[in-house]
């Protein structure tokens, strides 16, 4: 298995002879709609150029669901599995195409080859968000995808348990977690390792400075040693 952060909440998986990409943001679209918001890390045009079978958008914000990114894998033709909950859904298959567009909403469960994807609940300004809980080579990844602390959530998730590395925002705006709550949230869910993300693309955050202890860091566009 090979996890690669792509910027944002975006990230790359290799796994089980699958390519998993999920929530990639790879443009500078957002800018047009808050100018704050300017990217401050390039775009990697290495990662526009991959070929995914999987593709997840966990919430429907220009930055997960990009009307600039997703057109370029979704437009080449082909047959990519695509798992987005309602309002991410609807905005996906307007890309058109052959593609599987499948509704991916919370309790949603779906299996491709031998990884498994779980739908669970997330708590943000989108009216359905969801993380995502990926089980492949005997490990659980949890991406929470965009939330806040939310004790509902652990209903979904703990059953799942143990799960091997949580992916969750660190960034404290756009209702999300900052640091201080996703610490709490990782100490209920117990993870392995936590990697948090959400920070440095439209901010000066760093990752480092999340007092977590089970924590690796990820960098842009590098392979996340777990």
């Amino acid at each position: 298995m090979k996890i690669t952060w792509i910027g944002q909440a975006g990230l790359y998986i290799e796994t089980e002879g699958l390519k998993i990409i999920v929530d990639p943001y790879l443009s500078n679209s957002v800018i047009k709609v808050n100018p704050r918001n300017w990217r401050r890390v390039p775009v990697d045009e290495r990662f526009l150029a991959i070929e995914p079978d999987v593709l997840i958008c966990t919430h429907n914000h220009l930055d997960h669901v990009d009307p600039e990114t997703l057109p370029v894998y979704l437009g080449r033709g082909g047959s990519i599995l695509c798992l987005a909950p309602e309002a991410a859904w609807n905005e996906m298959r307007k890309c058109g195409g052959t593609h599987n567009y499948v509704k991916f909403n919370r309790g949603s469960q779906w299996t491709e080859g031998k990884v498994r994807f779980y739908a669970v609940r997330a708590e943000h300004s989108d009216l359905h968000p969801i993380g995502v809980i990926i089980e492949a080579e005997g490990k659980r990844l949890y991406i929470t995808g965009d939330t806040l602390y939310n004790t509902d959530i652990f209903e979904d998730v703990l059953p799942l348990s143990p799960i091997d590395a949580v992916f969750v925002p660190v960034n404290g705006v756009g209702n999300n977690m900052n640091m201080a709550d996703a610490k709490r949230f990782c100490e209920v869910i117990k993870p392995r390792v936590a990697v948090p993300i959400h920070w440095g693309l439209f901010d000066e955050l760093n990752g480092a400075d999340w007092d977590y202890p089970d924590k690796v860091v990820p960098e842009y566009y590098k392979e996340i040693k777990l």
